[in-house]
C-alpha cells in the first residue's frame, strides 16, 4: 500500500521566531550574510559563495542580464533563464561577464579610417560611449586614440567624417602601462580627473580600460559578487534536453555556475545531465539540481554529483503544480527534512551540500525562517520580478503600476523542456503548471534589497545571531495558530491613510 506521512505539511507562515539574548555585538552593521553556494569538504572553503543569501529564479520574467548585473553588484546571483535560444542566453551571460570592477577588455573599437557613422552605429549596438581607436580595429591593437561623446556633435558633424579627424589622439591622452595595479590605475584616474584610463603593454597595444564609474560603483556596492578577474558572477539555467549543446556554449561564455531548471529533480533525466557535466568537466564546472522535497530526492541528487540542491515543489506564487497534479509539500516541512538529511550526510561523509529554499516566501521574515531552518540561501521570483531591472515593462493597471510575471509552467512561457518525460516539442504542453499574472511595481532592485537586508539583519540580531551559521545553530522557532497570525498584524484600530511625505 501507499506510504503515508503522519506529520502535517507546513508552510513558513505557520512559524515565528523566538528572540534570543541580544548581546552588544548584535547590531546590524556587524551582521554578515556570506553563505556557501556549492559543496565543500570539512575544513575547506567552498569554491563559490554568496555575499547575500539570494538567487533569482530561472524565469523569463525575472532573470535576464540587467537583473543579473544589479543582483551581483548587491552580493547575490542570478540564474539567467534557459527557456530561450542558446545564442541569446549566451549573449546575456557575456554581457554580465563584461561588467568588470577593474580592468575591462574593450570589445567596441574602430580604426582611424572608419567614419562617425560607424561610431554611432557601434554605440547604438553596444551602449558603449567610450570607443578606443586602434590600428586594426581590435581590442588588442595598437592604440592610436579614443572617441567619446565629447569628440563630436551629431547636430553639426558630417556622418562621413573620418575617425582620425575628430578622435582624441594618443599624444593628448593619459595612459597607463600594464605593470600598474588596479589601485594604482584608479589613483591615476583620480589624479588626472579622467573618466577612462587605457592600459597599454610595452608595444603600445591596448590591454585594458579602467573606468571611473567602475570604481564608484564598487565603492557603492561593497558586497559585489566578483570572480578572480574582478568580473561579476553569473549563473545560467539549463534543461535536461539540449544540455550537450547548451552547456559548452555557456561555459565558453564564462558562466560561473549552472542549475537545472525542472519541476521535479528526482529523475533519471537529471542524473544523466549531471553525469554529462561532471564526466566532461569534472569539478571545474559547478551545477545545482532540483527540485526535491524529501530525504530520498536529496540523497539521489547528491549521489549524482550535484553541487547544491534546490528544495520546493508547488510553493511559488505563480506555481499551480499542487492544484493541477496534487504534487508537492509545504515549504517549511520540505526544507526541514532535506536539511536534516544534509546534516546527516555531512556527519557521515564530511561533505557539506548547500540547500536552496525555492518558493514559499511571502514576507521578508520568511527568508530568516528559511535560513534558521537550515537553508543556505533562497531562490525568489516574485520578489525580483517587481523591479526595474527585470525583463518586463512597467504597466499602469487602473490606478496602480505593475509588472507582468508569469511562470515557466504557463502557456506563455511554453517551457516544455522542464517537464521531463511528460511533454515534447511536437506534442506541446497539455496543461499549465503556472499562471500569467501581475506584481506590484517596486522600483530599483538595490533600494528594495537594501531594505530587505536591513530587516533580515535586524531579525537576526533579535535572535542573538550575527551570521547565518550562528542563526542555524541557535534559532528558536515556534508553531503559531491562525489567530496568532491575525494578532500579529494591526488589528482593532482604524488605520490612518498614509501621506505622501
Amino acid at each position: 500500500m501507499a506510504h503515508f506521512y503522519d506529520s502535517v505539511s507546513r508552510t513558513f507562515n505557520e512559524y515565528l521566531l523566538i528572540p534570543n539574548k541580544t548581546t552588544t555585538e548584535c547590531y546590524i552593521d556587524n551582521v554578515t550574510l556570506t553563505t556557501p553556494l556549492v559543496k565543500y569538504k570539512k575544513g575547506e572553503k567552498p569554491a563559490l559563495s554568496l555575499n547575500v543569501p539570494f538567487v533569482s529564479a530561472i524565469m523569463q520574467s525575472v532573470s535576464n542580464d540587467s537583473l543579473a548585473i544589479s543582483l551581483a553588484r548587491s552580493g547575490g546571483l542570478s540564474f539567467i533563464y534557459g527557456s530561450q535560444a542558446i545564442d541569446t542566453q549566451v549573449e546575456m551571460v557575456k554581457k554580465v561577464k563584461k561588467c568588470k570592477a577593474g580592468f575591462v577588455t574593450s570589445d567596441s573599437n574602430v580604426t582611424p579610417n572608419q567614419t562617425l557613422d560607424d561610431v554611432i552605429k557601434l554605440k547604438n549596438n553596444t551602449g558603449h560611449s567610450t570607443i578606443p581607436v586602434t590600428d586594426n580595429g581590435l581590442g588588442s591593437g595598437k592604440l592610436l586614440g579614443i572617441v567619446t561623446g565629447r569628440d563630436y556633435r551629431l547636430s553639426r558633424d558630417d556622418l562621413t567624417t573620418k575617425v582620425n579627424e575628430f578622435m582624441t589622439p594618443i599624444d593628448k591622452m593619459v595612459v597607463g602601462d600594464e605593470s600598474l595595479s588596479l589601485k594604482e590605475a584608479n589613483d591615476v584616474v583620480w589624479e588626472h580627473k579622467l573618466n577612462c584610463l587605457p592600459i597599454l603593454n610595452k608595444k603600445g597595444n591596448l590591454k585594458y580600460l579602467v573606468f571611473r564609474k567602475d570604481y564608484d560603483e564598487h565603492k557603492d556596492n561593497p558586497d559585489e559578487l566578483l570572480d578572480d578577474e574582478k568580473r561579476l558572477v553569473v549563473g545560467a539555467g539549463i534543461n535536461t534536453r539540449d544540455y550537450e549543446k547548451r552547456v559548452p556554449a555557456l561555459i565558453k561564455a564564462g558562466v560561473d555556475i549552472l542549475c537545472i531548471d525542472s519541476s521535479d529533480g528526482y529523475s533519471t533525466w537529471q542524473e544523466q545531465t549531471i553525469k554529462y557535466v561532471k564526466d566532461t568537466y569534472g569539478e571545474n564546472v559547478k551545477i545545482g539540481a532540483g527540485n526535491v522535497v524529501d530525504k530520498e530526492g536529496f540523497i539521489f541528487l547528491v549521489e549524482c554529483g550535484a553541487d547544491f540542491i534546490k528544495v520546493g515543489i508547488g510553493g511559488g506564487s505563480i506555481c499551480i503544480t499542487r492544484e493541477q497534479k496534487g504534487i508537492g509539500r509545504g515549504q517549511a516541512t520540505a526544507v526541514r527534512e532535506v536539511v536534516q538529511a544534509r546534516d546527516e550526510y555531512y556527519e557521515e561523509t564530511g561533505t557539506y551540500i548547500p540547500i536552496c529554499s525555492d518558493g514559499g516566501i511571502v514576507h521578508d521574515y520568511h527568508i530568516v525562517l528559511a535560513l534558521a531552518m537550515g537553508a543556505d540561501f533562497v531562490m525568489m521570483g516574485r520578489y525580483f520580478a517587481r523591479f526595474d531591472e527585470s525583463p518586463t515593462k512597467v504597466i499602469k493597471l487602473g490606478n496602480n503600476y505593475v509588472k507582468e510575471y508569469w511562470g515557466e509552467g504557463s502557456n506563455r512561457a511554453r517551457n516544455w523542456q522542464r517537464y521531463d518525460g511528460s511533454e515534447s516539442e511536437r506534442q506541446g504542453m497539455k496543461f499549465e503548471e503556472g499562471v500569467d499574472s501581475y506584481v506590484p511595481y517596486a522600483g530599483k532592485l538595490k533600494d528594495n534589497l537594501d531594505k530587505t537586508l536591513t530587516k533580515i539583519k535586524s531579525t537576526m540580531c533579535s535572535c542573538g545571531s550575527i551570521n547565518i551559521s550562528q542563526l542555524q545553530n541557535t534559532a528558536r522557532i515556534t508553531l503559531v495558530s491562525s489567530t496568532s497570525i491575525i494578532e500579529g498584524g494591526a488589528h482593532d484600530v482604524i488605520l490612518k491613510e498614509k501621506s505622501d511625505f
